[in-house]
């Protein structure tokens, strides 16, 4: 007579191999379905299978990296559907509370102390609406010194999710800016955006660095130094470097060469400026002339004569408000680098119709210049031409490192059109069957070209890769703009002695985009701690 088998002596485990072969996991001893939440009674390989041939049909196009998201979805949706066995303490309540305040207080660039307000606001306010909950309120710890310690740790969780994170770019790029703290310390900010699964885009912060270096210096510039260390530990990889768009925008102003102009208005908007009496006088000075904003450049007063100076005020005018209508459209977040070169190509272009039009004498398309133009303007019209022409030169040399990308760039907009000729050899073959796909063809025509290239995945490898460096660049340092700004409302005179390690520690949680602080845990690694101490 044989003996009874006994299954839990047979040493049967899960198998973590499972978990995407199968759409299992392991819940207290017991293998569970993540997509139907049954369980199977064996932990054996043949039932769990077994059981996954129910759902094969429609979870089996799901492969590589669409499949391993797909599984860690599952997993968290099962979790959150799980009932919750254990209740938390209210001290754990109060201290995930002091927790998500301080989160806010960071968020909103508020000092340490003003969590000593709220919590004396929120015991205010428990007084009269539910009185029987004033003491849960009033063990809220939320001193200065708590409200810091608690940043603090929010900081270290969202910079340990940062680092594990990158370790998943299949690309990345970084962003870096300078300024000045209130102290007049150098800070360099430093941002990083990488590509990673599904060709996913994230923008985050990393550091701001007191005493920054030199950026662009040839030989021992920040730029420098780094493109030698890459080099030097992979002599085949690419790097490029370009400075920000904005920042090179920003300069044009200069290559105008209107410092008679600029005098005059810089001292003029001082002085109005200047005084409380000035600024109403003025304002009333326009209201009278029913003039909405700016100066009044063609009114009937005899103090602005309608001479060259005049006019040569009014062609800046309008040269300004194009080049701020440009500086808006290149500002913003979450933009991939081929829109911005697709607003500095169409400026360009307008400055050569510009020049043209100049040069005929047809001030078109600048409206100030044109309400001070007379028919004997001709020779002042082909002097703003040539400061459109200064003006365009900049621009092409400025740019020059966005021409010698334009291949790369026209490839990832366009690549329907593209030549296989012209393309690197290691993406003709896959470009030509992705122009020969109709349904591809059809789906490009429906999406916007970021999203079309995530839903290529795995089918295009190449062109994925390819992709995915396009999709990392960054732009511009607007977010380390954003930073700087978030920097000088908290070190500001009233704050100026905050630390370095303390202002980094706010900078990380009020400029986070996509990470989340995770509480919990840090509520129970509190609890670890105490735990141990007390043993």
């Amino acid at each position: 007579m044989s003996k009874k088998r006994k299954i839990d002596l047979e040493g049967r485990m899960f198998q973590e191999i499972w978990k995407e072969t199968y759409f299992f996991c392991e819940d207290n001893g017991r293998p569970v379905c993540l997509i139907c939440s049954q369980a199977v009674a064996v932990q054996k390989e043949y039932n769990i299978k077994r059981h996954y041939e129910i759902h094969a049909e429609t979870y089996d196009k799901y492969t590589g990296q669409l499949r391993t998201e797909k599984v860690n979805n599952l997993a968290l949706a099962l979790k959150k559907k799980q009932p919750m066995f254990t209740k938390r303490s209210g001290t754990d309540e109060a201290v995930k509370a002091s927790y998500l305040i301080a989160n806010e207080i960071a968020a909103a660039s508020k000092p340490f102390s003003e969590g000593e307000f709220v919590k004396k606001c929120m015991v205010k306010a428990a007084e009269l609406v539910c009185p029987e909950k004033k003491q849960a309120f009033a063990s809220i710890s939320l001193s200065r010194n708590t409200v810091a310690e608690r940043i603090e740790d929010l900081a270290g969780d969202l910079n340990r999710q940062l680092k594990d994170k990158v370790k998943s770019f299949i690309a990345f790029s970084i962003a870096l800016d300078e300024s000045t703290d209130i102290n007049d310390v150098a800070q360099l900010g430093l941002y990083i955006r990488g590509v990673y699964g599904s060709l996913n885009i994230a923008e985050e912060f990393v550091e701001l660095t007191d005493g920054a270096p030199c950026m662009v210096g040839k030989k021992a510039g920040l730029v420098t130094k780094l493109k030698e260390k890459i080099q030097k530990e992979n002599p085949t990889q690419e790097f490029w470097n370009f400075h920000c768009i904005l920042h090179q925008e920003a300069l044009f102003g200069k290559t105008l060469k209107m410092d008679n102009i600029m005098d005059v208005v810089i001292k003029t908007v001082n002085f109005i400026r200047a005084k409380g009496l000035n600024h109403r006088q003025f304002e009333a000075f326009l209201s009278e002339k029913t003039i909405s904003h700016s100066l009044p450049y063609h009114t009937e007063v005899r103090w602005l004569s309608r001479g060259a100076w005049v006019r040569d005020l009014a062609f800046m005018v309008d040269v300004t408000e194009h080049l701020n209508v440009l500086n808006i459209k290149i500002q913003g977040r979450n933009k991939v680098v081929t829109e911005y070169y697709d607003c500095i190509r169409a400026f360009e272009m307008k400055l050569d119709l510009w020049a043209t039009q100049l040069s005929q004498g047809n001030p078109a398309h600048f409206p100030t210049l044109k309400s001070v133009h007379t028919a004997h303007d001709k020779d002042n019209m082909d002097k703003y031409k040539e400061k459109i022409f200064g003006l365009q030169n900049e621009f092409q040399h400025r740019f020059q490192v966005f021409s010698e990308l334009e291949k790369e760039f026209s490839l990832f907009r366009s690549p329907f059109t593209a030549s296989a000729r012209d393309v690197p050899e290691e993406l003709q073959l896959e470009l030509i069957e992705l122009q020969c796909n109709t349904s591809w063809k059809d789906k490009f025509a429906t999406v916007t070209v970021d999203i079309f290239y995530q839903h290529l995945g795995p089918t295009f490898p190449k062109m994925t890769g390819f992709a995915s460096k396009i999709l990392s660049m960054f732009g511009t340092t607007y977010l380390c703009e954003q930073a700087f700004s978030v920097m000088n409302i908290n070190k500001s005179n009233l704050r100026f002695r905050l630390t370095h390690r303390h202002l980094n520690d706010i900078m990380r949680v009020a400029t986070a985009q996509k990470l989340v602080a995770d509480v919990d845990t840090l509520i129970e690694e509190k609890r670890c701690q105490v735990s141990g101490s007390r043993n």
